[in-house]
C-alpha cells in the first residue's frame, strides 16, 4: 500500500506545483498588466494635452510640431472624442466597419464608457471634450498571456509525468518479468525432486490418499512455474472449455480452505463454452480474484460464478458476501504494491488485470461493491480473440 500512497503523494505536489507556477505567473502578468493599463491612460492623457493644445484659437506659444508629432503617435489605443452634446468630434484607430455603422459605434461608445472614465479638458468656458479610449492590441492579447502559459505549462506537466509514468511501468515490468523467470527457474528443482519422492512414497505403498492430494500439489506448483515463465512473453491462446477450467479451479480451491466458504458455478444454458483462453493464465486469474474473494469474508461465506455471454463477449461474474470494497479503493485495488495484508507483494490483481487486457484483449473490473455486503468483479473475454 506504501508504494502506491507514495505515488499518490507525488502526483499531489506535481498538481500543487502546477497550481503555484500557474498563480505565480498570473500575480506577475495581472502586475504587468495594470502597469500597460496606467502606461496607456497616461499616454490618452498626453494624447488630450496635445489635441488640446491644437484646438486653442491662439496657437502663439505653443509647440505646433511636438503636438503634431503627440497625435501621430498613437497608433494602436481606439480613442473617440465627444463634445458637451455626445456628437463625435474625432476617432482615432477605430475600424471603418464600426464608424460606417450607427449601431456598432453606439455600441461601441457605451462599452467605452461602461469600462473605464474618461478623459475630459476645457476648450473654452462653455466647451468641454471628452476623450473615451479602448485597450490596445497589446494590451489584450497580454491579458491572456498567463492563461495561455498556464496551459502551455499543465501541456508540459502532463507529458512528463505520462512520459515518467511509462517510463517507470516499463521499468517495474522489467523487473517483474525478471523476477517472474527467475522464480520460475528456481521452483524447478524443489518440483522434479517432489516429483521423485511421490514415485517413492508409492513404492512405499503410502496412503493413495495421501498420494492423490501430494500429486495435485505437485502439480499446481508445476503449473505456478510455467505461469511465471509465461509472464512478459505472448500468450499462446486457443480454443479453451472456460466450464471445464472454472469447474477444476473450483475443485482445487475447495478442499483448501476453509470449510465454511462455499463455491458455486452457473451459467446460462447453451452458453459459448469454448473461448479463445491461456488456461494457464487464466487460470491464475481466477484463483487471485477467489483468493481475494476468501480474503474478504469472515466467517461463513459464498463465491459464486456466474457466466453469461452477449453478441461479442463472455461475461464471468465472482461475486461473494464478504466486507466489500470502499468506492474511492475500487481501482486502487488494482494498482502495482497495493495491499492491505500484512504479507504479499499486492501484485495478485494487478497481474490479473494485466492477463486479462493484454494477453486476452478483454476487461476486469469491479462490477459492484457494498461495505458489509460483498463485492462482485467482473471479467470479459472477447469470444473471437485472434493474434
Amino acid at each position: 500500500m506504501s508504494i502506491y500512497f507514495k505515488k499518490r503523494w507525488w502526483k499531489f505536489f506535481l498538481l500543487i506545483g502546477a497550481i503555484l507556477i500557474g498563480a505565480a505567473s498570473m500575480y506577475v502578468t495581472n502586475i504587468m498588466i495594470d502597469e500597460v493599463a496606467n502606461a496607456e491612460r497616461k499616454r490618452v492623457e498626453l494624447w488630450a494635452s496635445a489635441y488640446k493644445q491644437l484646438t486653442r484659437p491662439d496657437l502663439e506659444g505653443v509647440d505646433i510640431n511636438l503636438a503634431t508629432l503627440i497625435i501621430q503617435s498613437n497608433n494602436n489605443i481606439p480613442m473617440i472624442v465627444l463634445d458637451n452634446q455626445k456628437d463625435t468630434v474625432v476617432t482615432k484607430n477605430i475600424p471603418k466597419a464600426i464608424t460606417k455603422s450607427k449601431d456598432k459605434f453606439n455600441r461601441l461608445i457605451v462599452k467605452l464608457q461602461e469600462r473605464s472614465l474618461p478623459i475630459q479638458f476645457v476648450i473654452s468656458e462653455d466647451e468641454t471634450h471628452s476623450v473615451f479610449y479602448d485597450e490596445s492590441t497589446l494590451l489584450k492579447r497580454l491579458k491572456y498571456f498567463p492563461y495561455l502559459q498556464l496551459a502551455v505549462i499543465v501541456v508540459f506537466i502532463l507529458i512528463a509525468y505520462y512520459a515518467f509514468d511509462a517510463s517507470r511501468e516499463a521499468e517495474q515490468n522489467q523487473v517483474w518479468v525478471g523476477m517472474s523467470r527467475e522464480t520460475a527457474h528456481q521452483l524447478g528443482t524443489p518440483i522434479s525432486s517432489l516429483m521423485a519422492w511421490i514415485e517413492l512414497l508409492k513404492l512405499q505403498g503410502v496412503d493413495t490418499s495421501v498420494i492423490t492430494e501430494l500429486s495435485k500439489d505437485t502439480s499446481k506448483l508445476e503449473m505456478i512455474s510455467k505461469r511465471f515463465s509465461k509472464i512478459g512473453s505472448k500468450a499462446e491462446l486457443f480454443p479453451t472449455d472456460v466450464v471445464e477450467l472454472l469447474e477444476n479451479t473450483i475443485s482445487y480451491l475447495q478442499v483448501r480452505v476453509s470449510n465454511k466458504i462455499n463455491f458455486s458455478l452457473d451459467h446460462t444454458p447453451g452458453i459459448s463454452k469454448f473461448i479463445p483462453l491461456n488456461p494457464t493464465l487464466f487460470e491464475w486469474v481466477v484463483e487471485n480474484i477467489c483468493k481475494n474473494a476468501v480474503d474478504a469474508i469472515s466467517g461463513e461465506g459464498k463465491i459464486d460464478i456466474l457466466l453469461s455471454e452477449n453478441t461479442n463477449n463472455l461475461i464471468i461474474d465472482i461475486a461473494d458476501n464478504g466486507k466489500g470494497i470502499p468506492k474511492s479503493k475500487q481501482r486502487t485495488i488494482f494498482k502495482p504494491g497495493y495491499t492491505t495484508k500484512s504479507r504479499g507483494w499486492g501484485l495478485g490483481l494487478s497481474l490479473a488485470k494485466r492477463i486479462v487486457h493484454h494477453h486476452h484483449k478483454g476487461k476486469l473490473f469491479v462490477k459492484s461493491s457494498e461495505i458489509k455486503k460483498g463485492t462482485t468483479f467482473r471479467i470479459i473475454i472477447p469470444k473471437n480473440n485472434h493474434y
